[in-house]
């Protein structure tokens, strides 16, 4: 299928595992008799293809089968994983030329007796991606305590690689720009997976500039970046390789025999913290990098652990709290910044949001079951700003029902201001207002001046909000409904 959308955030449920469940009574008749399930659905369309997304377990009662071999094909052709068909009251067997057109494309058919209703089964698929994500969380909060101890020894880098490569049992080596080995750890693959190794990291490692050109000579043309990472297959090993941050230049490879379900995200956590300790960080060691980490996370001043943390950045500040409304544990505050692809996390307590420090330009993409806001790339010594920017980002996101809500840095007329200038107006003009008020009038004008969604995103009484926005209106003497005040206002709170 064309422009196949990327599946859900669970790990692929195994065929296997679904004809496990004795109390469904599903049989397979035709196929293979492996597949990886990713969704399910359930359609009596004689063509279907339009409407899946590839990777379903497709679910009919052939009440339009005409046509079984195209049906198949089509079938095939948008990427379904398995057939499940169920036997009357529209056919009191599974027609046999079903069975022989999903043995001749190889398509998994499984026979649903009458007393399974189709719902059933998709509830049995849910229940077994949900337990499969949560192996595969806690496989990663496991991973990422071990990989941040080893990353607080003496010996930091191979420390993390042999960790690294026990979680994920295969090797893991620390390559140069130029290909030289610094650091490697587990069992050495094949000689051929070795070589494919050597040639994936070439993929990623940072291409050389341009050289000048003489007017005899063409001119050379620039290379485009290389990608962050890359992965390939050789025999039974799978192959990654991760350029790190800093710099330096620095490639991290992988080789193991199989992916499993968070892989990836271990190996996210480890190109973070490998890219932090091997920056240049002005003859720190790594047990001062390390404490420095633990302060800044603690309420440490962004001064005071800058020398330690290296580069000016930049550097992203993202606040979450569950959409749910429940209280994230450290298992789940460690898992989101897994998938947000930082070991910098800080659980909070209670209601207080999880935070996440991110470094380098990281994309960022909505996280399921999350709603986060996030500052602007700063550098690290305006960590503290990021940090409210974050928290205000986030109450816009929650009062909005949005799950991502990233600060906008002034653009447009505003940044033609010189930042000092305005900084020192809207002082001015904000002084006889307390902070609390200040907060208020913020986040009433960035929702446009909705009483319900301000008391939202402020966990208050929607009358608290009007008693503070009059308020406000008094001890400025100013109209709030004057569309010019408002703007000006805007442009004020902004600046502090």
């Amino acid at each position: 299928m064309p422009d196949s959308p990327a599946g859900p955030p669970t790990p692929p449920i195994p065929l296997s595992e679904l004809l496990a469940r004795a109390e469904l009574g599903l049989r397979r008749i035709a196929g293979p008799d492996h597949a990886d399930l990713l969704w399910v659905h359930t359609s009596e369309m004689a063509d279907p293809y339009p409407y899946l997304l590839g990777g379903e377990l497709l679910l009919s009662a052939g009440v339009l089968l005409t046509n079984p071999e195209r049906y198949v094909a089509r079938l095939v052709e948008a990427g379904a994983a398995a057939l499940g068909f169920g036997v009357r009251p529209v056919h009191e067997t599974v027609p046999q030329a079903l069975v022989e057109a999903c043995d001749r494309h190889g398509l998994p058919l499984l026979e649903v007796p009458p007393d399974t209703p189709f719902t059933a089964i998709a509830r049995a698929v849910w229940r077994l991606m949900a337990e499969a994500r949560h192996r595969e969380l806690r496989r990663v909060t496991r991973a990422q305590q071990a990989l941040a101890t080893a990353a607080a020894r003496p010996d930091p880098v191979p420390a993390v690689l042999h960790q690294l490569a026990a979680q994920l049992a295969g090797r893991a080596t620390l390559l140069t720009a130029e290909g030289e080995v610094l650091h490697t750890a587990g069992r050495r693959p094949a000689p051929e997976a070795g070589e494919a190794l050597t040639r994936l990291a070439r993929v990623v490692a940072p291409g050389k500039p341009a050289t000048p050109h003489s007017p005899s000579s063409p001119p050379s043309v620039p290379l485009s970046p290389a990608p962050t990472s890359a992965t390939d297959t050789c025999g039974d090993a799978q192959l990654s390789a991760y350029a790190l941050g800093g710099g330096q230049g620095l490639v991290l490879t992988l080789a193991t025999r199989q992916r499993e379900a968070g892989d990836r995200t271990v190996a996210g956590i480890a190109v973070v913290l490998l890219s932090l300790l091997a920056a240049p960080h002005q003859g720190a060691d790594a047990a001062g990098r390390s404490a420095a980490l633990v302060r800044m996370l603690l309420g440490a001043t962004p001064h005071d652990v800058a020398p330690l943390l290296g580069g000016e950045g930049p550097w992203t500040v993202v606040h979450a709290r569950r959409g749910d409304g429940a209280t994230a544990d450290p298992l789940t505050a460690g898992a989101l910044g897994a998938s947000l692809g930082s070991a910098l996390v800080d659980a909070g307590k209670g209601r207080d949001a999880v935070r996440v420090l991110l470094t380098g330009p990281t994309p960022l993409t909505p996280q399921p079951g999350w709603t986060l806001g996030a500052s602007d790339p700063v550098p690290v010594t305006d960590l503290d700003t990021a940090d409210t920017r974050a928290a205000r980002a986030l109450c816009h996101a929650e009062a909005t029902r949005t799950p991502l809500k990233v600060h906008s840095p002034a653009s447009g007329l505003a940044a033609l201001i010189p930042p000092d200038r305005a900084a020192a107006h809207a002082r001015t003009l904000l002084a006889p207002l307390t902070a609390p008020l200040a907060d208020t009038l913020r986040c009433w004008l960035s929702l446009h001046g909705s009483w319900d969604r301000t008391a939202v995103a402020l966990s208050v009484h929607r009358n608290t909000v009007r008693q503070r926005i009059g308020r406000c209106a008094e001890l400025l003497a100013m109209d709030l409904d004057d569309m010019d005040v408002r703007t000006e206002l805007w442009f004020a709170l902004r600046r502090t």
